[in-house]
């Protein structure tokens, strides 16, 4: 293996619920030769209320913005949702996973009607029309 060699950089969006598999899920990226810029590892959850939140969604944003792609797994927050579609405005790769206790357990979704949002998301937006979005928007990338 060549230490030295140049991987993307996938910063990894995933809802609290599945804080627990943050290990996992880097394990996956790293698996997948590719570099897991997770927001859990890199500043816990909101580095502990040791700064306002806000600091923490902007030093995410800025995570964003220096990945090469946004890989999401599980359900879809109100926060990951931001992370997806903050993506989209900077024209990043997204791709979308399952998640779960162990890392076999991870694999691609590449039917969308099959994302799950949380109750917070769906109380603002319609699943129908997020995944129609999200849709179009991924066809737009080749692999």
């Amino acid at each position: 293996m060549d230490i030295l060699e140049n991987k993307k950089v996938v910063y990894t969006a995933q809802s609290k619920k599945f804080y627990f598999a943050k290990m996992l899920i880097c394990k996956y990226v790293l698996e997948h030769n590719a570099v897991p810029l997770n927001p859990f590892n890199v500043f816990g959850y909101f580095l502990h209320d040791l700064v306002e939140r806000d600091i923490v969604r902007n030093a995410n944003s800025n995570v964003i913005r220096v990945s090469d792609e946004i890989w999401v797994f599980g359900s879809i927050a109100d926060g990951v949702l931001f992370e997806i579609e903050y993506g989209m405005k900077l024209n990043k790769k997204i791709k979308f996973f399952t998640v779960g206790s162990s890392v076999e357990q991870i694999k691609p979704i590449t039917d969308f009607n099959t994302l799950h949002f949380e109750s917070k998301v769906l109380k603002k937006h319609s699943s129908e029309v997020l995944i129609k979005k999200i849709d179009t928007y991924v066809k737009g990338f080749n692999d």
